[in-house]
């Protein structure tokens, strides 16, 4: 355990606006860690399906229930939630991190990922896109907003339907972590994978 009563003796500046954009970026993703990954599968308005991960995934609001996902550039995702208003935002596990990493790849609109990275592609419950047969987690989602914001789209989708599959479930009903193993992103190529925890009850209100 550190001892955070002594502060560390140097420090590293890095000022944004010397730097290119790229450059920060990776600064960025490399301190702002580990971050869960929205698996995001969409189909055009011509009717290709489309899956791809994105790490700077939230939730955005409890009631009504909104994820958000930000899509740096206008991708195959943006246009095709804008095209159609649903999406998909399925939660992977560490088996399945090497057709996550593929998914990543710039495929030209016309290739279907599922096809492309032998995924299932199964009918989900409410809306017209499939969710991934093999993701543990999956949230079906209509299109709530899109708000441009610098060289992001920010991708707000009201959750219509959740599935998850039984076998990561705890006796609470609600899915354990570690039996859902989702991986996580981190900086450079590294990707997380199930990391220890320890439990610590939020403080009553003084």
């Amino acid at each position: 355990m550190p001892d955070i009563t002594t502060p560390p003796s140097t420090r590293t500046g890095f000022d944004p606006a010397a730097m290119r954009g790229g450059e920060f970026y990776k600064l960025m993703t490399a301190s702002v860690v580990p971050r869960p990954i929205a698996w995001v599968s969409t189909r055009s308005a011509d009717g290709v399906l489309n899956l791809a991960p994105y790490s700077f995934f939230t939730v955005a609001s409890s009631k009504p229930p909104i994820l958000q996902f930000n899509s740096m550039g206008h991708k195959d995702s943006w246009r095709n939630t804008a095209d159609t208003g649903e999406f998909v935002v399925n939660i992977g596990s560490e088996s399945l991190i090497d057709q996550m990493n593929a998914t990543s790849a710039s495929f030209d609109h016309s290739v279907d990922e599922f096809e492309e990275v032998g995924l299932t592609a199964e009918p989900s419950t409410v809306v017209s896109v499939p969710r991934v047969a093999q993701a543990p987690i999956s949230f079906e989602c209509v299109r709530h907003s899109i708000i441009e914001m610098g060289n992001s789209s920010l991708i707000f989708g009201r959750v219509v339907h959740v599935s998850v599959r039984d076998d990561v479930l705890a006796p609470d009903g609600l899915p354990d972590f570690r039996r859902l193993a989702a991986p996580s992103r981190l900086g450079r190529s590294d990707w997380g994978l199930t990391p220890e925890t320890v439990a610590r009850q939020r403080p009553a209100n003084p």
